[in-house]
């Protein structure tokens, strides 16, 4: 097999760019049926490799993977093009949405839309949680793992992040000393492959210059902190407040380091952060964003774009302007560290086999995210379906109906999300018409 040429990989991943729908699933499969099977370009077992990696890094697994796809193909230039496509088409999209979702949201037939997409949000949080959990809860001891995270970020209030520090450490301690506790029944089925010539990279492809180098690791970081430092410099001299963006760039670093298990797991957090802390939009609007992101190519992490927009929009006075400036940072600052794990981790992990100790630690971390996947859960149920208070005289009984068949549609009849969407936006403009 012939090296693709980089313009044929760039044609492929500006095409990926708007068509990775569906989630980290979907995307993870529109590239294993193009890159794999359709030209052969790696290897199942390559493909399976840079995957697995990706899995256990906090970000966008999908996003990472076709970095590491790419840098495998064409080195740096080709990794850092793959990443950023895969990005780029989304945050455009998102962009627009956002601005037209700030112009004309208070529109009452807009309104009602949203309103029919609420409870279609809430079905399709609670179908992650399900999905995740029949992947994450393998033994008794991960169930007791989600429920103690549970506990500690919905009655303790403890933040996201010690939740994850505490689960690797607690599971390091477990490993060492009762190793009994991380016994599973799953069986698994070693993946076969056929012929392994038949593909450009594949288990016997020597990369070149991999595994651990000093000079090139500290090098990467440097350029790492660098790219970091020049937006935050830029806004302590050119920007009035720089209070604002010091706090937004720090926060969405910050979000990127423990986005352990998805987008669902780093919500919870964001969403405690930026709604009830730093006041940054409503946790209505919150909802609003995942119903947004849901229906845009790319990793559902650009939720975390639109927070960043209404951050801007909200803190500079309905400023569509400062709104995009919002949005460009947080995209930077969220999508920065995904690079840097691959860049600096890929050549390392060209040279390993699988660590079955790494593994076992962050299965039990992405257990702990289960529980903290529930606490969004009721978070955003709570919003939706008691819009005033807590009561339930106050119960919200479309909003109700509308979740339960919204998660029959999806769940039982495996309805495609997108379409569900549409057919949300729909009901709720029909119930609107209809009751007034």
């Amino acid at each position: 097999m012939d090296k693709p040429t980089f313009q044929q990989a760039l044609k492929f991943w500006i095409k990926l760019g708007f068509i990775s729908f569906g989630g980290p699933a979907g995307q993870i499969a529109i590239m294993h049926e193009y890159l794999v099977d359709k030209k052969k370009w790696v290897s199942d077992s390559k493909f399976l490799h840079a995957l697995n990696y990706c899995m256990i890094l906090p970000g966008p697994e999908a996003q990472q993977l076709a970095t590491y796809i790419g840098w495998m193909l064409h080195g740096t230039l080709g990794g850092l093009t793959a990443g950023i496509l895969f990005v780029l088409p989304s945050m455009f999209i998102l962009f627009g949405l956002s601005t037209i979702y700030v112009t004309f949201g208070n529109i009452p037939w807009i309104y009602a839309m949203f309103s029919g997409l609420k409870p279609a949000v809430i079905a399709i949080v609670i179908l992650a949680l399900i999905k995740i959990s029949k992947k994450s809860l393998l033994s008794p001891f991960h169930y007791l793992v989600a429920i103690a995270a549970f506990i500690c970020i919905f009655f303790l209030n403890i933040p996201f992040p010690l939740i994850i520090i505490g689960s690797i450490l607690m599971a390091g301690f477990t490993r060492q000393f009762f190793p009994k506790f991380f016994a599973i029944s799953k069986k698994l089925t070693p993946h076969e492959t056929t012929d392994e010539n038949e593909y450009y990279i594949n288990k016997n492809t020597v990369i070149s210059d991999i595994g651990f180098k000093p000079l090139r690791f500290w090098k990467q970081i440097a350029v790492g902190v660098l790219l970091w430092t020049i937006p935050f410099i830029s806004f302590y001299f050119l920007t009035a407040d720089f209070e604002f963006w010091k706090k937004l760039s720090v926060f969405f670093t910050k979000a990127a380091f423990v986005t352990f298990g998805g987008a669902y797991a780093v919500l919870p957090y964001v969403a405690q952060v930026s709604v009830d802390q730093f006041h940054w939009l409503t946790n209505l609007q919150m909802i609003d964003g995942l119903a947004l992101g849901e229906t845009t190519p790319g990793p559902l992490i650009m939720v975390l774009v639109f927070v960043g927009y209404m951050a801007g929009y909200n803190h500079f006075g309905n400023s569509i302007a400062m709104g995009a400036l919002g949005l460009v940072t947080t995209t930077f600052y969220t999508f920065l560290p995904c690079f840097l794990f691959i860049f600096i981790g890929a050549p390392i992990i060209e040279r390993t086999q699988e660590n079955k100790k790494i593994k076992e630690i962050l299965a039990l971390v992405t257990a702990a995210v289960v529980g903290v996947i529930l606490n969004l859960t009721i978070y955003l149920g709570k919003a939706v379906l008691f819009p005033t208070r807590f009561s339930f005289l106050e119960l919200d009984y479309s909003a109700l109906i509308w979740t339960f068949i919204s998660f029959v549609a999806l769940f039982r009849y495996k309805v495609n999300m997108i379409t569900w969407i549409g057919v949300s936006a729909i009901f709720g403009l029909s119930y609107y018409l209809i009751t007034h």
